[in-house]
């Protein structure tokens, strides 16, 4: 198998996998629960792109959950991000 098309598949593959996590729940139900915290904030950065691909196509995946505690998970979410796209520490190599 060529490369290129090896290389493509698998990328199609990790974005239906990794779209799959991203679960979106009506606001009403989130409520009641605990709002995310840090590492809900972290795991969603991770998957940040992936959702954001999914939630093209499904409108029940969204991207950012709206129950969260505030800042704590948007320093998560900023921080998976952050880490999945290599960080400031790439361009400062160079």
């Amino acid at each position: 198998m060529k490369p290129i098309l090896r290389n493509s598949l698998l990328f199609l593959f990790l974005i239906v996998v990794f779209s799959s996590c991203a679960d979106v729940v009506e606001i009403e139900d989130c409520v009641v629960e605990e709002p995310y915290g840090f590492f809900f904030g972290l795991w969603h950065g991770f998957i940040a792109p992936f959702s954001f691909i999914g939630s093209i196509f499904m409108s029940d995946v969204a991207m950012y959950a709206v129950n969260n505690n505030g800042f704590l998970y948007d320093l998560g979410f900023v921080l998976g991000a952050g880490i999945l796209f290599g960080g400031s520490g790439k361009a400062s190599s160079k």
